[in-house]
C-alpha cells in the first residue's frame, strides 16, 4: 500500500466568508421590520457571531472525558455527552426485560396541514391506522413525524458529512458533527432521535414516494444514522476529527459495532405513479444491511392509492381503498408480534457467521 493512499486528500476551494458576507447572512434571520428597533443590539450579536465562526469555535462548552475514553484529558463537546447519555438510557430501557415492547412508527412524509400546503399527508393516516393497531397488540408507540421538519420552528436534520467515507472510526456515535456553533449548525434533530431508534424493539417506516424515491426528510434521517452502524462510540480514540488518526485505527482493525443489530423492522411505501417497489426494496435493504431483522412478510407493504388519479381526491381514494388500511393494520400488528417474541428469542445459531467484508 502506498502512503499516499492513507493521506487525507485535499484541493476543494474554500467556503470561507469574509466579515462583510458573513454578517449580511447572519442578519437575514431578522428581517422583519419588527427588528429594526433592535438594530443595534442585533449589530453586537452578529459581532459575537463571527467572533465565534472566525475562530472555529464547533462545540464552545466542554469538558474533560473522564476514565471511560482513552484518553481521559481529551476536550469532549458536552453536547455530545448529553447525547450519549441519553442513547446509554435508551438502551436500558430497550434491554429491561420488565419494560414494555416498544415500537417506533416513523411517518416520512413532509406534507402537513399546519404549514403549505395546508392538507395532512396519507402517510400520517397510514401511520395513526398503524400505531393503533400495535397498541391494541399490547405494544407501547413512539411516534417520529418527520414532517415536523416542514411545518415546526426549529426542527432540523443536517445532512450527514460522510466521515465514514473517510474511514469508519472517524464517524462518532452518536454523531459528533453537529451541533457546530461555529457554522451555526444548531437545533440538530438527530439526538433526539437516536435515543428513540435504540429503545424500540421494532420499528415501523410509512412513506411515499417522492420522485422515485423516498421522501428529502426520511432521506436526512437515513443518511445520519450511518454511525449507528460501525460508529465509534469514542471520540478521543480520533482526537476528535483527525482524519490521519483515524484512517491508521481502520487499517489496525476495526471492530464495526452495530449499535441497532436484533430490531425488528417492517416498511410500508405507497405512491400514486411509480417506485413504489424500488423505494421499499432500498429501505428493506438498509434496515437489513445494518443487521435489523426483517419482519414477516404481511408486515411489508408497497401499494399505490389511487393509481394515476388526480391529486386533489387523494385523500377520497384512500378512503375508498378498505384493503390498504387493513393491510397497514395487519402489518403493524405482525411487526408487534414478531418484536415481542424477539425479545424471548434465544439468538440465532447462525451468529458466528460473520460476513468477511465490513461495509
Amino acid at each position: 500500500m502506498a502512503e499516499r493512499d492513507t493521506q487525507p486528500r485535499k484541493g476543494m476551494p474554500d467556503p470561507k466568508l469574509g466579515r462583510d458576507e458573513f454578517t449580511q447572512r447572519f442578519l437575514t434571520q431578522f428581517r422583519d421590520p419588527a427588528f429594526r428597533r433592535l438594530d443595534g443590539a442585533l449589530d453586537e450579536v452578529a459581532a459575537v457571531a463571527w467572533e465565534a465562526y472566525h475562530q472555529g469555535r464547533k462545540a464552545p462548552i466542554t469538558r474533560k472525558a473522564g476514565p471511560a475514553f482513552a484518553d481521559p484529558e481529551y476536550d469532549l463537546a458536552q453536547d455530545w455527552l448529553d447525547a450519549r447519555d441519553a442513547i446509554a438510557a435508551a438502551q436500558a430501557r430497550h434491554d429491561d426485560p420488565a419494560a414494555q415492547t416498544r415500537l417506533l412508527v416513523i411517518n416520512g412524509a413532509s406534507r402537513s396541514e399546519h404549514t403549505c400546503p395546508g392538507e395532512m399527508s396519507k402517510t400520517w393516516r397510514l401511520v395513526e391506522i398503524a400505531s393503533a393497531a400495535a397498541v391494541a397488540e399490547g405494544t407501547e408507540v413512539e411516534l417520529l413525524d418527520l414532517s415536523r421538519l416542514s411545518s415546526e420552528y426549529g426542527r432540523k436534520i443536517y445532512p450527514c458529512k460522510t466521515c465514514f467515507s473517510t474511514a469508519a472510526p472517524l464517524c462518532h456515535w452518536p454523531c459528533s458533527c453537529y451541533p457546530n456553533h461555529a457554522l451555526g449548525q444548531t437545533q440538530d434533530w438527530m439526538n433526539a432521535i437516536y435515543p428513540m431508534w435504540v429503545a424500540a424493539h421494532g420499528v415501523m417506516i410509512v412513506t411515499p414516494v417522492n420522485w422515485y424515491h423516498a421522501s428529502s426528510a426520511l432521506k436526512l434521517m437515513i443518511d445520519r444514522l450511518v454511525c449507528a452502524d460501525g460508529g465509534n462510540a469514542d471520540p478521543t480514540r480520533t482526537h476528535g476529527k483527525d482524519a490521519a488518526a483515524a484512517k491508521k485505527i481502520e487499517l489496525a482493525g476495526w471492530d464495526y459495532p452495530r449499535h441497532l443489530a436484533g430490531r425488528v423492522y417492517s416498511v410500508i411505501v405507497h405512491g400514486d405513479a411509480e417506485g413504489v417497489t424500488e423505494v421499499r426494496r432500498a429501505l428493506s435493504d438498509w434496515l437489513s444491511s445494518m443487521e435489523l431483522m426483517r419482519a414477516r412478510d404481511v408486515a411489508h407493504l408497497e401499494r399505490y392509492i389511487g393509481y394515476w388519479q388526480p391529486y386533489a381526491t387523494n385523500h377520497g381514494e384512500l378512503d375508498r381503498d378498505r384493503a390498504i388500511q387493513q393491510e397497514v393494520e395487519i402489518a403493524a400488528r405482525a411487526l408487534a408480534r414478531d418484536a415481542q417474541r424477539a425479545r424471548t428469542t434465544a439468538p440465532s445459531e447462525y451468529t458466528d457467521l460473520k460476513e468477511p467484508r465490513e461495509k
